[in-house]
């Protein structure tokens, strides 16, 4: 009986080993790609040689290659092997990645801006991405990047940002709005790390300068203010985003946390956090809904230099260049993205916004957030020209229109979806 006992443990325990053998990954081959490199896609998959085979992991493998910048679709091919082992293909349609970055608006107040740049996606084929912008409003002003996801492993990365930028901006004091012109020169280092499939984090410093400079006749003797600031920086982001050529699905979640120190009264130190949603939905073959929830809060002081504005860039479109500050905000950006044409590279894709926000003032409070002075709503229409080929290829032209008080209405233009 005993004997018995021993044969029957020894067999199961043998074919446990073999059916074991039989699902181990043999190789990862990697077809398709041209000027991405088969040792960065090894490098940054979950599967790997000698490891179980697991359908689970080639489908999240799936969709972080078709998050890179790199790469348009993705898919794989599983093969089993004469020795028992599998062979999993991963095939890779590439994007074209040196993009040029083109993003301008007008309103019905005659504003006009624009800022160009030109960013490569995929420098040494390694999804690193370095760039240059130069803008254009009234003043001049550019920029260079450098980000690295993956520069030390698959888990760890570098960024480091170089910034000059020059703009008019309107000043809120209580008896009237001052231009002012405002120069904020920065040097950014943040470090890259990703926990997993979909949490990641940044962490980092930057230092700046702020200088504002009153335009015109100063009779009111406003301040004028150039003041070094030291800011620390952290961001985490949930991303369970699931991308199939320009069609998105999914929910993706980003938090901003930011602390300033400064060396000057006028401008005291400060906290500013924000936090962005979004969701998106299939809807049909063509059909796509897209929403972006914005909550932000900062130190409530009572300052003209508030950190939250009102932009026809950032938040709503057609509102126009920087019309207000706050020390609070809750943005809601909904969109129905409807493919209007499709033909092997080219999309024609209109798309029906809406763009909702509402403010506090600052040293104000969240009652502020229902004030009709402090709530803007502007639907639209609009049209993207998309390559299905080149990472970010998408031409966008919005037009908005308030509804809410004192609304104006314009063209906002740019490269990439509004969010």
């Amino acid at each position: 009986m005993i004997k018995l006992f021993f044969a029957v443990v020894f067999t199961m325990c043998f074919s446990c080993m073999l059916y074991a053998q039989d699902n181990y990954v043999a190789d990862v081959k990697v077809q398709g790609n041209k000027k991405l490199k088969t040792a960065f896609i090894k490098k940054v998959a979950s599967v790997k040689s000698g490891t179980i085979l697991d359908s689970l992991r080639i489908e999240e493998d799936m969709k972080l290659l078709k998050r890179l910048p790199s790469i348009s679709h993705a898919y794989y091919q599983v093969f089993r092997t004469e020795n028992g082992t599998y062979n999993v293909f991963y095939n890779i349609e590439e994007n074209f990645t040196l993009i040029p970055s083109v993003n301008f608006y007008t309103t019905d107040d005659d504003e006009f801006a624009y800022r160009i740049g030109l960013y490569e996606f995929n420098t040494f084929g390694s999804n690193v991405i370095i760039g240059v912008f130069y803008q254009k409003d009234i003043y001049d002003s550019y920029a260079i990047n450098f980000r690295a996801p993956f520069l030390f492993s698959r888990r760890l990365g570098l960024a480091v940002n170089y910034q000059d930028l020059t703009t008019q901006e309107p000043v809120f004091f209580e008896d009237e709005t001052a231009q002012y012109k405002y120069n904020n020169e920065s040097f950014e280092v943040l470090g890259l790390y990703q926990f997993n499939f979909h949490n990641r984090l940044e962490f980092g410093i930057n230092y700046f300068v702020e200088d504002y400079r009153f335009k015109g006749e100063n009779i009111n003797n406003r301040p004028e203010l150039n003041v070094p600031k030291w800011l620390a920086k952290g961001i985490y982001e949930y991303n369970n985003l699931n991308y199939f050529y320009h069609f998105v699905s999914g929910f993706r979640n980003i938090f901003n946390f930011q602390y300033v120190t400064s060396s000057n009264d006028m401008l005291p130190d400060f906290f500013i956090g924000w936090n962005d949603f979004f969701y998106f939905k299939r809807i049909g073959d063509k059909g796509n809904w897209a929403n972006r929830v914005r909550i932000g809060l900062s130190t409530n002081d009572e300052t003209p230099f508030a950190p939250f504005s009102v932009d026809n860039n950032i938040n709503v479109r057609g509102v126009g260049n920087t019309i207000d500050r706050g020390t609070g905000t809750i943005v809601f950006n909904t969109e129905y993205r409807y493919t209007l044409y499709e033909k092997n590279w080219f999309v024609l894709q209109g798309n029906a916004f809406v763009d909702a926000g509402a403010w506090r003032n600052p040293g104000g409070d969240f009652g502020d957030f229902s004030k009709k002075d402090n709530v803007k709503i502007y639907p639209g229409l609009g049209l993207r020209f998309i390559h299905k080929k080149i990472y970010n290829a998408i031409f966008r032209i919005d037009y908005g229109y308030g509804i809410s008080k004192n609304a104006t209405k314009g063209f906002v233009f740019g490269i990439g979806q509004y969010f």
